[in-house]
């Protein structure tokens, strides 16, 4: 950072926080979509003195903080928003139609650039170096593998980040050690028959009525089959046939997600699903096309990590222990590679994620940037002295 600049007071870095993430949560955009947001944040890092590094993917932002010789941190935050129409009402309201930060990643952006900002000042005396991930496309595309695919994890020992959290105290720090999210899988289902005029169904095959029934059968597989200690979730959130009162059509159609906490439980509930819908729909006298995606892992908190990471966040902000639950998020694909914790920070909201009225505070931001700080800085401390807890992924 040049030094013919006073650096910002913690009052007035967190004013700028501020700014930078109403700007985002103005302008908001969609996965592998964020061209602007990308351009905004190579700006502000540039303006910072911190080093971009090269890139072959389109859109997210990687930097890194640092010139002593020792291990790497790298921390994350994720940039993109949703496809939904912002009824929040807050001032600086999305100005893009039908796409909003319902998820808080604009919060994640502006607590990465303070943490940024702060490191950097730091950086002569930093014993190693931090690696800054602006990631793509957690939401949807599969963001973390394409950052993983692009090798900016390449020689990186241990990673942190946060995700905002509604329904607790501003600032409140969650933590805990093993799995903390659930691993997600997604499928769609084409059921296929013979359409018909609607008073004539015994001269056609009714996909409705096999759709009917594979709703049916698999929500009872979670209730009926699985066992009630062991956490598991299928949804089947979209369905479609038809286009008019008089004719069954010939096309029916699902799709939905499974969320699992278990590898065992995750290929168990698969195995059922192909059978549920294959013997179902052969019930009916209609064909089933399967389309089933493995998605994102769960994530999975290293224990020795999260201690420090514990030890060293109870320094400067309220803790509580980190709830379990099944939504997914792209973090764990780096946690299949590295060691990394994956916090929560309460952002003082009383209304759900991806919700079209989401709110989160302001004041988590100079919280978060603190985190990244704080922690990047006691982790590449840690990892130089204990050596056993180096793991160089120069192969990545």
């Amino acid at each position: 950072m040049s030094t013919n600049h006073k650096p910002l007071s913690k009052k007035q870095l967190e004013e700028t926080l501020i700014q930078y993430r109403h700007h985002f949560h103005e302008y908001p955009k969609l996965a592998n979509r964020g061209f602007k947001t990308t351009e905004t944040i190579k700006a502000i890092l540039t303006k910072w003195g911190i080093k971009l590094l090269p890139t072959n993917l389109k859109t997210g932002v990687f930097a890194e903080i640092g010139t002593n010789v020792g291990p790497t941190v790298a921390l994350r935050a994720d940039i993109d928003a949703l496809p939904i129409q912002e009824e929040s009402d807050v001032p600086f309201s999305s100005k893009v139609p039908g796409v909003m930060h319902a998820c808080g990643h604009d919060t994640h952006i502006a607590s990465l650039l303070g943490g940024a900002y702060l490191l950097k000042q730091l950086e002569a005396s930093l014993p190693g170096k931090v690696r800054l991930l602006f990631q793509l496309s957690e939401e949807d595309k599969e963001g973390a593998l394409q950052v993983i695919n692009d090798g900016q994890l390449k020689g990186v020992n241990a990673i942190i980040g946060f995700h905002n959290t509604p329904h607790q105290p501003i600032g409140h720090v969650g933590l805990r050690s093993g799995i903390t999210t659930g691993a997600i899988d997604k499928f769609k289902v084409t059921l296929t028959g013979v359409g018909t005029h609607a008073s004539a169904p015994q001269n056609g095959e009714d996909p409705i009525a096999a759709l009917g029934y594979e709703i049916t059968e698999l929500q009872s597989l979670i209730s009926r089959e699985l066992d009630p200690f062991k956490a598991a979730v299928l949804s089947i959130t979209h369905l479609s046939a038809g286009n008019t009162w008089n004719v069954i059509p010939s096309i029916a159609f699902f799709e939905g997600t499974v969320r699992t906490a278990d590898k065992n439980v995750r290929q168990e509930i698969k195995d059922r699903f192909f059978k549920i819908v294959n013997y179902t729909a052969l019930a009916h006298n209609v064909k089933a096309d399967i389309n089933w995606y493995a998605g994102d892992p769960s994530v999975d908190n290293d224990p020795t990590l999260t201690k420090i990471v514990k030890d060293e966040t109870a320094k400067f902000a309220p803790i509580y222990v980190q709830e379990q639950q099944l939504g997914s998020d792209d973090f764990s694909c780096y946690q299949d590679i590295i060691p990394g914790v994956y916090a929560n920070i309460g952002n003082g909201g009383q209304v759900s994620l991806h919700n079209s009225h989401f709110t989160a505070s302001d004041h988590l931001l100079i919280v978060g940037a603190t985190f990244f700080e704080k922690n990047a800085v006691r982790l590449l401390k840690d990892l130089k002295t204990n050596h056993q807890r180096v793991n160089n992924n120069d192969s990545l």
